[in-house]
């Protein structure tokens, strides 16, 4: 009986008009490798439905769940909507924003995150009142993690986002930009709820791998990132414990959390 899932990750696709066929060979080496697709943000470049249609029609060519988050670019064009609609409607893309959803007994909480800094460095909501109004979505931001985080009764579970929760997986890029990679206000309810993996994209050339101060792992998930890095297989594939009642249907092999790339462990 299966123990485990097998979830691959990535983000920051940055599909374009142009991109038909550009996906197929790394959809068909997920498809190869893992029991469910996790896509971490920047789905499109400019979000347009446009560049919707064509990111749809490549995951069209594989048959494997697929959950989402949205990322910065995908709101680019005042479409956001209409590019979840249909990646839903014509690839069956579970576009998760502050909600969360039971995949062959795994448990994915996702929420897009937004920028504002790390630690003591954070920005506060003191002065001018646009400060105060880009602090508020920051702190909306993580408040849609928690719920949906609170939400999951699985065993395994995994958390999905855009921004970095924290600054370790934003190491390498420019230090002028680290505010806007992601915030540490998303890392509280990750340590709250203790989810087995987290997953984010955004930070181009940061660092692959972090913790949490609890200890959580969490992976940057950029595929300009891992393409760099595993040129072969430039995606993240971690098992995740499958909950009692799906272990007979599901056959996997593996132990909970065993973190892969290129096809080694990480």
């Amino acid at each position: 009986m299966a123990t485990s899932l097998r979830v691959a990750a990535v983000g920051d696709l940055h599909c374009t008009r142009t991109s038909e066929g550009a996906f197929q060979p790394l959809f068909a080496k997920v498809a190869e490798s893992a029991d469910v697709l996790a896509l971490c943000g920047d789905l499109t470049d400019y979000g347009t439905p446009e560049e919707a249609r064509v990111l749809a029609k490549e995951l069209g060519t594989m048959k494997l769940p697929t959950v989402a988050v949205l990322g910065n670019h995908d709101f680019e064009a005042n479409a956001a909507g209409e590019v979840s609609r249909i990646l839903t409607d014509a690839a069956g893309v579970v576009v998760l924003d502050g909600t969360a959803i039971e995949v062959l007994g795994v448990g994915f909480a996702g929420a897009k995150g937004f920028p504002g800094g790390f630690g003591a460095r954070a920005l506060q909501a003191w002065g001018e009142a646009p400060v105060k109004a880009f602090v508020a979505a920051a702190i909306e931001e993580a408040l849609k993690l928690e719920s949906a985080l609170a939400r999951l009764r699985t065993p395994g579970r995994v958390a999905l986002l855009h921004y970095a929760p924290i600054g370790a997986t934003v190491d390498g890029e420019p230090v002028e930009i680290y505010p806007f990679m992601g915030s540490s206000r998303l890392e509280e309810p990750i340590n709250r709820y203790r989810p087995d993996v987290v997953f984010h994209g955004h930070a181009h050339r940061g660092q692959l791998e972090g913790t949490t101060s609890a200890g959580v792992p969490v992976y940057n998930v950029a595929l300009p990132l891992l393409r760099r890095r595993f040129p072969e297989q430039p995606f993240r594939v971690v098992e995740v414990a499958v909950a009692e009642d799906e272990r007979a249907g599901h056959e996997t092999s593996g132990t909970t959390a065993v973190v892969s790339a290129a096809g080694a462990r990480a």
